[in-house]
């Protein structure tokens, strides 16, 4: 690996976490090529984001194709054509299965809007604001076969100021994710770079 680390992105929304590794790399703080973005909502923002940064981009729902492992195989199939070293999962709404695990072990990346394994699932910071708890996070996190709970890289807490409505804590959390998802990206590939370097 003695070129730049291949980042395939996976999204299903609005793209705001794709956004800040798009913007890292365009100033150097993250030092990969954004090779793929993958993204299973056809009407999502982030396909826009994808396009205007000129990478390619696939965009397939499971419902589009005759079962969820002919999808999850087509999304392979797309990574690997692309050459993928990591897969970079940003707002993906979808559980990965063995297809893409195997393929990629320890290469799948999450970022998770609580302080795992408190609040796992799609609604991390409502849970997390229902339950009237002093403090929450971001957690990022190795991908496995059950729904946030592989192996923790890093975590960041946030005091919840009890005057905050759910849009002003969504705020909070969602500028440490921009914040801290690019910088850690880029200790992985360091160390990535150094284990391939010791082989």
């Amino acid at each position: 690996m003695s070129g730049k680390v291949n980042l395939a992105l996976f999204a299903s929304g609005n793209g705001t976490n794709v956004q800040a590794i798009i913007n890292a790399v365009a100033t150097g703080q993250l030092e990969a090529n954004l090779c793929a973005v993958v993204c299973d909502e056809p009407d999502a923002p982030v396909i826009a984001r994808a396009k205007q940064a000129s990478i390619d981009c696939l965009v397939l729902s499971p419902h589009d194709c005759a079962s969820r492992n002919e999808w999850e195989t087509q999304l392979l199939a797309f990574v690997q054509e692309r050459q993928a070293d990591l897969l970079v999962l940003a707002g993906f709404m979808r559980i990965v299965s063995h297809i893409l695990l195997d393929a990629y072990p320890d290469r799948i990346i999450n970022i998770h809007p609580s302080l795992l394994p408190n609040f796992p699932g799609r609604h991390g910071i409502q849970d997390a604001y229902d339950a009237g708890v002093s403090e929450t996070g971001v957690t990022i996190h190795y991908v496995n076969e059950a729904i946030d709970s592989g192996k923790i890289i890093y975590q960041e807490s946030l005091a919840i100021d009890p005057s905050w409505n759910i849009e002003e804590l969504e705020t909070h959390i969602h500028a440490i994710e921009h914040r801290i998802y690019p910088k850690i990206l880029q200790q992985l590939i360091q160390n990535l770079k150094q284990q391939e370097g010791s082989h």
